[in-house]
């Protein structure tokens, strides 16, 4: 949202040198109409409106600075790396495509199954599964529970073994098998070290 602030806002002059990227304001003014054709609405402070500023931004200290950046750069930013147009745009194209693979299979009649992401099942058994455990967390102070020279997984969480799963196709047989039209799709996870296009 655009804000459009006049020189008789209430604040005002609080902001002259600290108003760069990443200031953090709140403001109070009207919703108009834009004039320009990049937005359809601006926010409009005047006199008798009011801004304040919450916190302001040195200018050399942002990291993310008017250039290209790479995605590593960005994954060590997540609380940043969504105001960048890369990922920003990545965002509406997801959001988009999942509302339209909604669309499609609901149009048909189809049911959409959530599958769980937490399981003891390899459906695929090809490549490695990001094991889940709560054990390690006191590892160091009490050591692992073992059997027979084997961690015990039956002190653990689940009581047994589990994975992030590599698929929902397991967990959706059954509802195929009662509800006939069903789908699934949604975050999976590989322990693969692949950067081809074949794994994104």
């Amino acid at each position: 949202l655009k804000v459009v602030i006049d020189q008789s806002t209430t604040g005002f002059a609080g902001l002259k040198g600290k108003c760069g990227t990443g200031a953090s304001l709140m403001c109070k003014g009207t919703v108009v109409d834009s004039p320009g054709g990049k937005q359809g609405v601006e926010l409009l402070l005047k006199d008798g409106d009011e801004v304040t500023l919450f916190g302001s931004v040195d200018a050399k200290d942002y990291p993310l600075a008017k250039k290209s950046h790479s995605t590593e750069f960005l994954r060590s930013l997540a609380h940043l790396r969504p105001r960048t147009k890369l990922i920003g745009s990545v965002a509406r194209v997801r959001a988009a495509l999942c509302q339209a693979t909604h669309q499609f299979f609901r149009s048909k009649g189809f049911v959409y199954v959530h599958t769980p992401l937490i399981t003891s099942a390899d459906c695929e058994g090809a490549g490695e599964m990001f094991q889940i455990t709560t054990l390690l967390s006191d590892a160091e102070k009490t050591g692992l529970p073992k059997a027979n020279g084997k961690i015990d997984y039956s002190k653990d969480f689940f009581g047994r073994p589990t994975s992030l799963t590599v698929s929902g196709q397991l967990a959706v047989e059954p509802y195929c098998c009662a509800l006939s039209s069903c789908y699934t799709f949604g975050p999976t996870f590989r322990a693969e070290n692949s950067h081809t296009s074949r794994h994104l």
